[in-house]
């Protein structure tokens, strides 16, 4: 079966060896994201939810690129940095699925790959 990829070039897309998305028929995986710019820069740097709000743009476009959208995603995961965030991030993400709530998992984690980062979040959509 055919693979499509997409990158957002995030420096640790070519250290770690993986790519923004993947879509393998229907499915589309979307790897964990931060909110970080092309250049690896933290956006929304001690504000929660404008990370949250930027990652979701990230993989909004990363679903785009492959044919989707916010409304085919079908589960999402959130690793928290502290659960202290969760009001903030679950507003973030009330916002972008109003329409088409997923499935959801909400994780705290003992840290990200950088201690700046409030929240990560990964998606799987599926592609009618």
């Amino acid at each position: 079966m055919q693979r499509q990829r997409v990158t957002s070039e995030a420096p640790w897309e070519p250290q770690i060896g993986y790519c923004r998305a993947v879509r393998v028929g229907s499915r589309v995986f979307v790897s964990g994201t931060v909110s970080v710019d092309r250049e690896g820069r933290i956006v929304g740097q001690g504000d929660p939810y404008q990370q949250a709000k930027h990652i979701l743009e990230i993989i909004r476009t990363a679903l785009e690129e492959l044919g989707g959208a916010l409304s085919d995603v079908v589960r999402t995961r959130i690793y928290l940095a502290t659960f202290n965030d969760l009001e903030e991030v679950a507003r973030a993400h009330r916002e972008a699925f109003a329409a088409c709530p997923p499935a959801n998992t909400i994780h705290e984690v003992p840290r990200l790959i950088d201690p700046a980062m409030r929240v990560e979040i990964e998606a799987d959509a599926y592609i009618a």
